[in-house]
């Protein structure tokens, strides 16, 4: 059912600011040429704010991409169909197509949050296909940033993970887009009220089950600390400028292999010249080259460090080093550095 508007997040003393149209036009700026968007409108209230916010920003344009609002019944909850029927009733009382899309089929007995969210995606991803869509819109916001980065910073992620979420990321043919990563939920659920517009309050985002529920409790306790969501994105915006930075010089690293590794799945590369390298470097030129040459994908940082870390303390003077790991063969010889294909395994 729709929560009652009341202030979140705010104080009396200083309540938050609502999004004004000017600053919508700002956040919205760079998808006026697009041919259409997709908006993720769960019907919590930072897809309301951004399905009511990106149809108002719209309408005062006399052109601009089409929108279509997708809400995605995971059929976990029996009031969510109720819920996915009330966003349509907004949608179209702001003038925006809606669709429902359902997540059928059998679901995960672990990890549910995840997988749910990969088939949101999927099913955004095929939907905004359909619709001729070039950007597929969604309403993380600055909480939402902090939150990530504590949630990362927990696995012991590197740079690439504390960096946290980008404005746009790639999404296949797609580019998915977060407009509110610099909007706290607080200045959102004002606009709603302003506007009166209700929303609807998901009992799982207060489920303790899950990391990122309990990761939002422990919040309050970290501002009183003075590490507050805002100081957390400023981190993460620090990180990603120090991951591009990393991510350039492992391209000038790249050049020192030998022949078009990248086209080949496979690098050949000087070992005195590997050895040359800053570890962080080295570590993700050699996870570029496992993740082309095998075929498990990316590779676990762990293992990767694992992997450098008896290259380095075994470098050989004369024979060989030679491992496997997801699906490539690493070589180091004196001379040189191989990484390609693992061939197949033999069966016993």
């Amino acid at each position: 059912m729709y929560h009652e508007l009341r202030k979140r997040g705010t104080s009396a003393a200083s309540p938050a600011k609502p999004v004004s149209r000017a600053e919508a036009n700002d956040l919205f700026a760079d998808l006026v040429s697009a041919p259409a968007i997709v908006l993720a409108a769960s019907g919590g209230p930072d897809s309301t704010a951004l399905l009511f916010l990106a149809a108002r920003w719209r309408k005062a344009r006399k052109r601009g991409p089409k929108l279509l609002a997708l809400t995605v019944d995971h059929g976990l909850r029996k009031e969510a169909a109720a819920e996915a029927r009330q966003v349509a009733r907004l949608a179209r009382k702001l003038g925006v197509r809606h669709r429902i899309l359902r997540w059928s089929g059998a679901k995960p007995k672990s990890g549910l949050q995840e997988k749910a969210r990969l088939a949101r995606y999927r099913l955004l991803a095929q939907a905004a296909a359909k619709a001729g869509a070039s950007h597929i819109l969604t309403a993380h916001t600055l909480d939402d940033q902090a939150e990530t980065v504590l949630m990362r910073l927990l696995r012991g992620s590197g740079p690439a993970g504390l960096a946290g979420m980008a404005r746009q990321t790639r999404l296949g043919d797609l580019t998915l887009t977060r407009p509110f990563l610099e909007i706290p939920k607080a200045r959102l659920v004002a606009t709603l009220r302003k506007a009166k517009i209700p929303f609807i309050d998901d009992p799982s985002n207060r489920d303790p089950r899950f990391t990122r529920v309990r990761m939002r409790e422990l919040m309050p306790a970290l501002v009183e600390e003075g590490l507050n969501a805002k100081r957390l994105a400023v981190l993460a915006r620090r990180l990603r400028r120090a991951e591009a930075a990393l991510e350039a010089t492992v391209e000038e690293a790249a050049k020192l292999a030998r022949g078009d590794w990248g086209a080949s799945s496979r690098m050949e590369m000087a070992a005195r010249h590997f050895a040359a390298l800053p570890a962080e470097v080295a570590l993700r030129l050699l996870g570029r080259a496992v993740t082309l040459a095998g075929n498990e994908g990316p590779v676990e940082l762990a293992k990767l460090e694992a992997l450098h870390a008896a290259m380095m303390a075994k470098r050989p003077k004369d024979g060989r080093f030679r491992r496997t790991l997801a699906g490539a063969m690493v070589t180091l010889s004196p001379d040189w550095l191989l990484v390609e294909r693992a061939p197949p395994r033999r069966m016993p």
